[in-house]
């Protein structure tokens, strides 16, 4: 949602703003941030939103149609690089959901999630052995996360593990807006042969909240051509292979 983006961006905005940026009445605005405050989506304010934090973090529903078009190309690059009968490691989001449907119509491969929506997809396809690890549920992301999580993880090998981030930069490293998911992550990097970052350019020189792992710690980041090149550069003066796909 267009005003959902802008307010993430920007940290703020008042409804003469949207209103012009979306093309809208006002009335037509102030019923929508009406039903996102509802949501707890964005703080009210008189005239206008507010971020409600320091960055926002939307709920996937929000995010799935979002750069499309670019999340695809890289989940197929992504895929390109798991050989049949690999185990693959999937965090959630938006990207590595797309990740695990290529893969699954390809099969076989046995695949170790924490996210409830990949599993949900999956664990019909006759292609597919699935591994669902345990933890604590975050309704903004559909994973599983925490110490219950961290264990499971501990104790399994993947050959690859793809991780879906809200921010990587050659100086912060990878990072996402919530603590235990980053923890989590971080166990999925730890215990896997390969790591590699799945990140449309609007995660490419960001950085948000927790630190899942330093840039020397990623093996390959598959983005778009949209990308920063002077971040992608550093990305890969870091070490990293980087590939851009589209």
């Amino acid at each position: 949602m267009r005003i959902l983006d802008h307010v993430a961006a920007q940290g703020s905005a008042d409804v003469t703003q949207l209103s012009r940026l979306l093309g809208v009445s006002q009335a037509t605005v102030r019923r929508d941030l009406r039903h996102l405050s509802e949501q707890r989506l964005l703080d009210r304010t008189h005239g206008g939103a507010l971020a409600g934090g320091l960055s926002i973090e939307l709920p996937l529903q929000h995010r799935a149609d979002q750069r499309s078009p670019q999340k695809r190309a890289i989940a197929r690059a992504a895929a390109a690089l798991v050989p049949d009968g690999a185990v693959v490691g999937l965090t959630g989001g938006t990207t590595t959901t797309e990740v695990a449907r290529l893969l699954a119509d390809r099969g076989p491969v046995t695949i170790v999630t924490n996210a409830v929506n990949i599993a949900a997809s999956l664990v019909l396809r006759p292609s597919v052995t699935l591994i669902v690890i345990g933890g604590t549920a975050r309704s903004q992301s559909y994973e599983l996360v925490g110490p219950i999580a961290e264990k499971t993880l501990a104790d399994h090998h993947t050959d690859i593990a793809f991780l879906g981030v809200d921010g990587i930069s050659a100086a912060h490293g990878c990072t996402t807006h919530d603590q235990l998911e980053a923890a989590t992550d971080r166990a999925f990097a730890l215990h896997s042969g390969r790591t590699v970052v799945v990140a449309d350019h609007s995660k490419i020189g960001r950085t948000t909240f927790a630190k899942i792992c330093p840039t020397a710690d990623v093996h390959t980041l598959i983005t778009d051509p949209e990308a920063p090149t002077a971040e992608l550069s550093a990305i890969g003066d870091a070490g990293v292979r980087v590939t851009v796909a589209g």
